[in-house]
């Protein structure tokens, strides 16, 4: 093991004290974990060698930062080890990782306890094969102490690798890994720690689809708002969490799944809401091409509907979050305005499997405009190939005229159409790739969620009867959009 000289150390934790005005390399932030001597810890890296322990030993001092490192990359070792599982490549595998390599560290270095910052960093990763037929991806922890004796936290990513050479995925993950630790060590910001994670890296390297920062010393972070987070900041087009608001990993969560999806601003959810994903939920689920047990139902919020003048509210995403989730309902966060372009994502992560997207009448005829294309090489066409693929259905949901109380159908949608139109719609409906839902509650097409919305700001009676009972107790209790409380009442978790 090599090991700076005493000298050579100091002069170089002047230099380090000069670059903290700047932002760090990879090199300068492992050389400062090193010279730390509090930090302490353990490496277990499994499918894509050493990289990230590789980068401590190269800038030197080592011996400060390391108490162990290791890869089983053989799986009856992997097993003997950690336990079995499985699969390797998953989240599961992780934390077993992480429980085994964090546990041995106190137990074995009991003299180091009272003024040792632990950590154990572990990330298991499936690199680009051979023949290059595979995505490269991994699963990437740590487990640390902010203090010596304090309790332990754990940070979780998944991580999508897309250097298309497996050498400079390697070198993309030892990049990442030193960055969590530096963040995680030395960053209090949650959002910070987030987007310091692609240092010296692109997202034409390297995407971020999941973030969980967790543990007595975060009990203030909400992982919905770190979702929303890695998508508003650009480390990932898609992130999820579910009803429990815990965050999930899209590409595991929906793998070879039948999705039906409901987009909407949900500000807040109305009896519209509602009918339109009961009633295409109940269509879809008699497709024979849709395993039920195999089904996940999907609301969506797009940066476009959490934004009106450009900035995101974050109070207001978690208002609607925590909805959302009262509803049983699973969150997609996507930067997808475009729907062809949601299709072609959820496509590649299904394998094939039926997809279903919720829309109204009058989202229908924004697809149909051919203006919405003009930056298209293909234009309209080039867009609904990935849109209208194989296994993709369309459920149109009717509307009300603007101004009256005239019914807006798919009927009626296809009449007026223009005529260069027609042919491709009828096309589209022959093959069974659009479909009017025909049992409508009607009786709710006059609610208006931007309507509602006024009413609870203005504090007017009435509101309650146009959203299911879960929604307007959950605004009540919490005094979300503005509605008034008294007494004590929770709020949405907020990062501070």
């Amino acid at each position: 093991m090599y090991c700076l000289p005493c000298t050579g150390i100091a002069s170089l934790k002047k230099l380090l004290g000069a670059m903290e005005e700047k932002k760090l390399t990879t090199q300068e932030k492992a050389l400062r974990i090193n010279l730390s001597k509090t930090i302490y810890g353990s490496f277990a890296e499994i499918g894509a060698g050493q990289e990230v322990a590789a980068n401590f030993f190269k800038v030197g001092g080592a011996s400060g930062t390391i108490a162990k490192t290791m890869s089983a990359y053989d799986m009856k070792f992997s097993d003997a080890i950690y336990g079995v599982c499985e699969r390797y490549v998953c989240e599961d595998r992780l934390i077993q990782m992480l429980d085994h390599e964090y546990r041995l560290l106190p137990e074995r270095l009991q003299h180091r306890i009272a003024d040792t910052r632990f950590f154990a960093f572990a990330d298991t990763v499936e690199i680009l094969n051979f023949e290059r037929t595979n995505q490269g991806h991994g699963w990437i922890g740590l487990r640390f102490q902010l203090k010596p004796e304090g309790p332990y936290n754990d940070c979780v990513v998944h991580v999508k690798m897309l250097d298309n050479d497996p050498l400079q995925q390697q070198v993309s993950l030892g990049i990442l890994g030193v960055n969590m630790i530096y963040g995680c060590m030395f960053i209090k910001d949650p959002e910070t720690i987030i987007n310091s994670l692609l240092d010296g890296l692109t997202t034409r390297r390297m995407e971020v689809d999941m973030f969980r920062l967790s543990g007595p010393d975060f009990l203030h972070v909400d992982n919905r708002l770190m979702a929303l987070k890695l998508v508003k900041n650009g480390l990932t087009k898609v992130a999820m969490f579910g009803p429990d608001g815990s965050v999930m990993q899209p590409s595991e969560a929906l793998y070879k799944k039948n999705v039906l999806v409901l987009r909407g601003r949900f500000r807040p959810v109305t009896h519209v809401n509602v009918d339109m994903l009961l009633t295409s939920r109940k269509r879809f689920k008699q497709d024979p091409e849709v395993d039920k047990s195999r089904l996940v139902v999907l609301t969506e919020l797009t940066l476009n509907d959490l934004s009106s003048d450009g900035q995101i509210d974050e109070k207001d995403f978690l208002y609607r979050a925590d909805i959302i989730c009262s509803l049983g309902q699973t969150v997609l966060v996507s930067n997808y305005f475009e729907y062809y372009r949601l299709v072609d994502y959820l496509s590649r992560i299904t394998r094939g499997k039926k997809i279903g997207l919720v829309l109204g009448i009058y989202a229908l005829q924004k697809i149909f405009e051919e203006k919405t294309y003009e930056n298209l090489r293909g234009g309209i066409l080039e867009s609904f190939a990935p849109l209208f693929g194989t296994n993709v259905k369309l459920y149109i949901y009717p509307s009300l005229r603007p101004g009256s109380n005239q019914l807006f159908t798919l009927t009626d949608f296809e009449q007026e159409l223009p005529a260069n139109l027609q042919a491709l719609f009828r096309y589209l409906k022959d093959n069974h790739k659009l479909e009017a839902i025909q049992n409508a509650n009607v009786n709710n097409l006059h609610i208006i969620s931007d309507n509602v919305l006024a009413m609870i700001r203005k504090g007017e009676s009435g509101w309650e009867k146009f959203v299911p009972t879960k929604v307007s107790d959950t605004i009540k209790e919490n005094g979300y959009f503005d509605y008034p409380v008294t007494g004590n009442a929770n709020t949405a978790k907020a990062v501070v």
